[in-house]
């Protein structure tokens, strides 16, 4: 089951994905918040604008080194970074850079998402706090990683993290068989699989809870291979996330 967030009639809505279709079961309630029940409309992905599938009430946590380079040893440790819910945006909307951005880079992740309040996750418990999976694009100022030497202001601006298309609920996908590509222009610039990651979903989830309590909504980012894609203003990127879906934005004003 694929779960779409949507503008219909300039209003945001929730709807289920029939499946091998593009046909919207329309829902009134939120998935996250208090249940869903079909609205008795249908419409399609076509007649709608797809919105980020979630909006994080607290946060969206990356996790870097998960793919380790040249068989390097995984990391002991997580080094994590975090984006505020103001660098979520989604489908086809433009990514702005701020004017210091400079040079700017993009990745692909598989992204989860949070269904419920927890803390200090074992790895064998993860499945049941996931809602799903999504897919990222990590926008990251490298001008500004490599200035700063800590990645919150390179990684923090608005519009730094579309996610999209859907949901893909957690029963019916396996991230473990996922592959993750980027395209710039319409033209593969990366491609990994999540198989070759050194934590899989459910580690990254006991990982990153370990260190904070996470809330229905939050996001988490499994990692992205190197070297990232470099960018330009006037490109387009798309992501895409195999057994998900894809979607692209345009890069506007560096």
């Amino acid at each position: 089951m694929r779960i779409a967030r949507f503008s219909l009639a300039d209003v945001p809505a929730y709807g289920v994905l029939e499946p091998d279709s593009d046909r919207i079961v329309v829902l009134d309630g939120d998935p996250l918040f208090g249940g869903t029940k079909p609205r008795g409309e249908i419409t399609s992905v076509d007649e709608v604008r797809l919105l980020s599938p979630v909006i994080p009430r607290s946060k969206v946590i990356g996790v870097a080194g998960n793919f380790p380079v040249d068989d390097a040893a995984a990391p002991a440790a997580p080094f994590l970074y975090a984006k505020p819910n103001t660098a979520v945006i989604g489908p086809d909307v433009p990514v702005n850079p701020p004017a210091w951005a400079c040079e700017l880079h993009v990745e692909t992740h598989l992204a989860v998402v949070i269904k419920s309040l927890c803390k200090n996750v074992a790895q064998a418990d993860a499945a049941a706090v996931i809602l799903g999976y999504t897919a990222a694009a990590d926008f990251t100022s490298a001008t500004a990683q490599d200035a700063d030497g800590q990645w919150t202001r390179a990684k923090s601006w608005d519009t730094s993290c579309p996610l999209g298309p859907w949901i893909a609920l957690a029963d019916e996908f396996d991230p473990t068989a996922a592959v993750l590509r980027t395209y710039v222009d319409g033209q593969v610039v990366s491609e990994a699989k999540m198989a070759d990651a050194a934590w899989d979903a459910a580690r990254v989830v006991a990982e990153v809870s370990a260190v904070m309590t996470l809330l229905p909504g939050d996001v988490l980012l499994c990692g992205a291979p190197a070297p990232a894609a470099r960018v330009k203003a006037g490109q387009r990127v798309d992501v895409e996330v195999s057994g998900i879906g894809s979607f692209s934005n345009p890069v506007i004003a560096l």
